[in-house]
């Protein structure tokens, strides 16, 4: 097992004019499941071949343990890489398929026979081993390539949205062995997706990218609890956290008709009198007095105990929209509108202008 340092790692890709990965900053611990997180193009996946060796290091460096590999090849890595297409060979059973990098390796075909079974039996695809992949569902093959990475017994699993081409039933289902799996094995993996659920509900850590830029590496609890930024904030948690632009007044911000009460060494911590509020749908409660933000609801998602409202609310001369989550039972109707005010103690606080939070 190891641990893997990026050291401001930075990649440019011939012609660019800005890095596809900039100055990554990153520790991972032994045995970590870290998942970085981003919109296409954020530079997740550079990051990823960057460790495997598929891509350049321009400046810093990459360890894995107290090793620079850097500039290594891939093969001298001791890495093992899940791909989103698989990669199987099709004309090789899937024993064959499994034990095909330790067969190029010189290991003893007793060897290779024991860890293949070994890792069939873990895996449950005891009885597919003389199948060739094309008599195999996606879910199956995806753990044929599960199965390929485990008997080369790496020092780091690196996987590379495994799951994107399953339906969603089974990725939800497969996302859960995979997660049991590593707890299981121990090895340090590094997993890349533009799920955030997934990011959530499968990493020990979870590391959001943005243009090539570490905005946040946390804890799933922590990082939607205590969002660094508007990106992170907006980017984390489905459905995602309302944003709105409120003006500051004496004791608080402004919230519709009323005043938001915000402690006063929040308010001296920024030098706009604008500040950009952030709530998370669950917070929002409704108010049968009248007071809070005017919403005009606009969609109803019901989803048997809980209930999701869609609408908007009008906010610095236009309207913005709003998403709340109600009594599945007792839901507003189409066209109504409610008035909704935040839990006390659950209101993020975010620069207007550098868009970093404000307060602890």
């Amino acid at each position: 097992m190891a641990t893997v340092t990026y050291d401001k790692a930075t990649r440019v890709y011939p012609g660019g004019d800005k890095p596809a990965v900039d100055a990554l900053d990153l520790q991972i611990e032994d045995g970590e499941f870290l998942v970085l997180v981003g919109p296409s193009g954020c530079g997740k996946t550079t990051s990823l071949r960057m460790l495997a060796g598929l891509e350049d290091v321009n400046s810093g460096r990459i360890l894995i343990g107290d090793r620079d590999v850097t500039n290594e090849a891939p093969k001298d890595r001791d890495i093992a890489m899940v791909f989103q297409n698989y990669a199987l060979y099709p004309h090789m059973s899937v024993a064959d398929n499994m034990g095909f990098a330790l067969k190029i390796a010189g290991v003893e075909k007793s060897e290779i026979r024991k860890r293949v079974e070994e890792a069939a039996k873990i895996l449950d695809l005891e009885q597919y081993l003389e199948r060739k992949p094309k008599a195999l569902s996606g879910g199956q093959r995806q753990r044929v390539a599960m199965g390929r990475a485990i008997v080369r017994q790496p020092q780091v699993f690196l996987m590379d949205e495994p799951l994107s081409n399953l339906d969603a039933k089974l990725r939800v289902q497969t996302r859960t062995q995979i997660a049991s799996l590593q707890r299981r094995l121990g090895i340090t993996t590094v997993y890349v997706t533009h799920d955030q659920v997934e990011a959530m509900t499968m990493g020990d850590r979870v590391a959001v990218l943005k243009d090539g830029l570490l905005q946040q590496c946390d804890t799933p609890r922590r990082m939607y609890d205590h969002p660094d930024n508007v990106f992170v904030a907006g980017f984390i948690g489905s459905p995602a956290m309302n944003l709105l632009d409120s003006q500051l007044t004496d004791g608080g911000v402004s919230l519709g008709d009323s005043v938001l009460p915000i402690e006063r060494s929040l308010l001296g911590a920024t030098k706009n009198s604008t500040v950009t509020i952030g709530v998370r749908p669950e917070d929002l409660k409704v108010d049968p007095t009248g007071a809070g933000l005017p919403v005009t609801v606009e969609v109803v998602e019901e989803l048997g105990a809980d209930a999701y409202i869609y609408g908007s609310t009008p906010t610095g001369g236009a309207d913005k929209p709003i998403i709340a989550r109600v009594d599945g039972r007792r839901p507003p109707q189409k066209g109504e509108t409610v008035h909704l005010i935040p839990e006390v103690g659950h209101v993020h606080l975010f620069d207007k202008t550098s868009g970093e939070r404000l307060g602890a």
